[in-house]
């Protein structure tokens, strides 16, 4: 199997890896870089879970192929929070109001909800359940979801 050297910026840190043509972005990021906020679903892109945002664009990482992140610019969750560890408006709206059960799908989510007001920082009820209708979660019903990103947009801060 042929390995190429590639070069990706993953939450502001430039790093490099040497890896097979076939290896999906979601393994460079856990298993590569060991960043395991990104959860593996599905391998199908039909859950969510591993979306990431790729170049300012929300993408399931499962579909995108490390090569293609060549020179590019990755988000994960890791990245949303400060230097400090203090937590984005997204994630602590979905803590405070309590957007997760299981949690499994609560990374896809906060990356989507995080791609979206980052382009739309005042959304409608409709615009987020449109922007999170590639995301699947099994155990909410959603309800508290799409409130937290409404509350994550009332913070008026869209990291």
């Amino acid at each position: 199997m042929a390995m190429h050297k590639i070069k990706v910026t993953v939450d502001g840190t430039v790093r490099e890896a040497e890896v097979e043509s076939r290896l999906l972005l979601v393994h460079l990021i856990r298993e590569v870089f060991r960043l395991t906020g990104t959860h593996i679903g599905c391998d199908t892109s039909h859950c969510g879970a591993c979306t990431v945002i790729l170049d300012g664009e929300p993408v399931k990482s499962c579909t995108v192929l490390a090569v293609q992140a060549d020179g590019c610019s990755v988000t994960t969750l890791e990245g949303l929070a400060d230097g400090d560890g203090r937590l984005s408006a997204v994630q602590t709206a979905f803590r405070s109001e309590h957007g997760l059960q299981c949690g499994f799908c609560t990374p896809g989510m906060v990356m989507a909800a995080s791609a979206l007001l980052q382009r739309n920082p005042d959304p409608s009820e409709a615009e987020v359940r449109e922007a999170l209708e590639g995301n699947f979660c099994r155990c909410t019903g959603y309800h508290n979801i799409v409130r937290s990103v409404l509350a994550a947009a009332g913070a008026g801060e869209a990291r």
